[in-house]
């Protein structure tokens, strides 16, 4: 029997968000970046490459992903948790138009060995970091 599913289709029944999970779990899986390419082959669903590149550039406008340039294309990379966490934070503070009120509500909010671990961060930094 042949399947009824175009060339680059999804799977029917795939839920909103699916694909770019796939993906997420692929980059996570393989420890480096890897080209859109690379990423359709892996996931072998038989996606099209503009689908799969398309998920991608979601993902990475999303900045949950990284981005470089690897000859003519782009390689994407998992972000772990704390780099995630780290751009959203920074993507926050960008988009507010006080940033102190931003991040003192933050501090505020801080239990105290967040506090105390926070402090010990800044006492760490290199000169200039903070």
């Amino acid at each position: 029997m042949r399947s009824t599913r175009q060339p680059g289709r999804p799977k029917a029944g795939r839920q909103p968000g699916a694909l770019e999970q796939e993906v997420l779990a692929v980059l996570a899986a393989a420890g480096e970046p890897l080209t859109p390419a690379q990423v359709q082959a892996a996931l072998g669903d038989g996606l099209a490459y503009t689908t799969v590149m398309t998920a991608l550039s979601r993902l990475h406008a999303k900045g949950t992903v990284s981005r470089r340039r690897a000859g003519r294309a782009f390689a994407y990379g998992w972000l772990d948790a704390p780099t995630l966490a780290a751009r959203r934070m920074h993507r926050l503070l960008d988009a507010g138009d006080d940033r102190a009120a931003v991040l003192a509500r933050f501090v505020a909010e801080l239990g105290p060995e967040d506090g105390r671990l926070l402090e010990d961060l800044f006492a760490d930094a290199p000169d200039g970091a903070t």
